[in-house]
């Protein structure tokens, strides 16, 4: 196993070689021990390295945002914290994600890690038989993931903290865009003070690229001075397809009403519905807007076509999803009028107003009311002629 080691301390980086290279049971090989953090960035990128132990505490880039660079170029790469706190580094860092020794370095401590790292050295993930292979993600009611070696099979990633999930959606959500890592703090960590903040996103995105890893180059996170960037490739995201099917196909036809329902089926329930996070609802409320017009549409068709279950059916969703939507249940009622089913007609009517009496404490439309009294004044007429 090929080790760098980063202190500034040089006393410190001495006492560290010699403890490990008194694990004479391991293939160790230390091949470069560097006071300059910037000196010892260029040469971990530059070579082959299997395990970096990294001090915490360097002068002008500190061990964890050296790591963060580090493992955005080099996702398989074993970091090694090295710190003389041992509180602040069991508040900072989750014991099987991030490893830390806390100094002075004790020998049966380093044996145990340097164990641990070569059992993870020997079962590294292998990328899927076809990496360049498309896979499905899906965001329409939560996030899932086709497994890259399954086609067809979807799993939930698995985050190690709640924040990490959050910052890998949200980065999702503004994919290719950039993401200041002061905006993450604010939204994630407003109480922490900053310098103790960063720590724990540069932690957090740590657990992500770790949980991406399988996936291998199909999510790219890139790191600037001023923030993220999340680069998606080979993934086909539901939300996009199913946007990008209705922008390409605006009006339903009878060429197009058969792809229209295949791509509403996408739609499994409200965008990241599972989450509540605040920051999703602009972006939620937009797809259902469009999924209310799509229905729309295509339910308008189906009535043009005189196809009137299938009428029926889409104005029942929009019921579902959109309940105060007024126009739904006076389609239904005109449709049913039309069926001569006036018992249905009544029903859809009391149900519009019942909904927008406890929603809102309001009446239907005039121009549904009138339509209805007038309505109930033919069928009157009617029975009694």
């Amino acid at each position: 196993m090929k080790v760098i080691l980063v202190d500034d301390e040089p006393l410190a980086l001495k006492y560290l070689e010699r403890q490990l290279l008194k694990l004479d049971t391991m293939p160790i090989d230390v091949i470069g021990t560097y006071t300059n953090p910037f000196e010892g960035r260029k040469e971990i990128l530059a070579r082959d390295v299997d395990i970096v132990f990294l001090d915490i505490s360097l002068p002008e880039l500190n061990g964890i945002e050296l790591a963060e660079q580090l493992l955005e170029q080099k996702p398989h790469l074993c970091v090694v914290f090295v710190t003389g706190y041992h509180e602040y580094a069991v508040t900072a860092f989750e014991l099987n994600a991030v490893d830390y020794i806390v100094k002075p370095v004790q020998i049966d401590r380093v044996a145990k890690t340097m164990e641990r790292l070569r059992s993870r050295i020997a079962s590294r993930p292998e990328e899927a038989l076809n990496p360049n292979r498309k896979i499905r993600m899906t965001m329409f009611r939560q996030v899932m993931i086709e497994q890259p070696n399954e086609q067809g099979q979807f799993a939930m990633l698995h985050w190690r903290t709640t924040r990490a999930q959050e910052i890998f959606i949200y980065l999702l959500q503004h994919r290719g865009q950039l993401v200041r890592k002061s905006a993450l703090i604010d939204m994630l960590w407003p109480e922490f003070d900053m310098d103790k903040a960063y720590p724990q996103l540069y932690t957090a995105i740590y657990h992500i690229r770790k949980t991406l890893e399988p996936y291998g180059t199909r999510f790219q996170i890139t790191n600037t001075t001023e923030g993220y960037v999340l680069n998606v490739e080979d993934v086909q995201l539901d939300i996009e397809e199913w946007e990008n099917w209705f922008m390409a196909n605006p009006s339903v036809s009878a060429d197009s009403i058969d792809g229209h329902l295949e791509m509403m089926k996408l739609y499994t329930g409200d965008y990241l519905q599972e989450y509540d996070y605040w920051w999703a609802e602009g972006e939620r409320q937009r797809l259902k807007e469009l999924w209310l017009s799509v229905s729309s549409s295509m339910a308008e068709w189906y009535v043009d076509q005189e196809r009137f279950e299938e009428a029926v059916l889409c104005f029942a969703s929009i019921q579902r999803l959109h309940p105060l939507e007024e126009k739904a249940y006076f389609s239904l009622m005109k449709i049913y009028g039309l069926q001569g089913n006036p018992a249905h007609v009544h029903r859809q009517f009391s149900l519009l107003r019942q909904v927008l009496e406890d929603e809102m404490g309001e009446e239907p439309s005039p121009y549904i009311k009138k339509w209805y009294d007038e309505w109930s004044d033919g069928i009157q007429i009617t029975h009694m002629q």
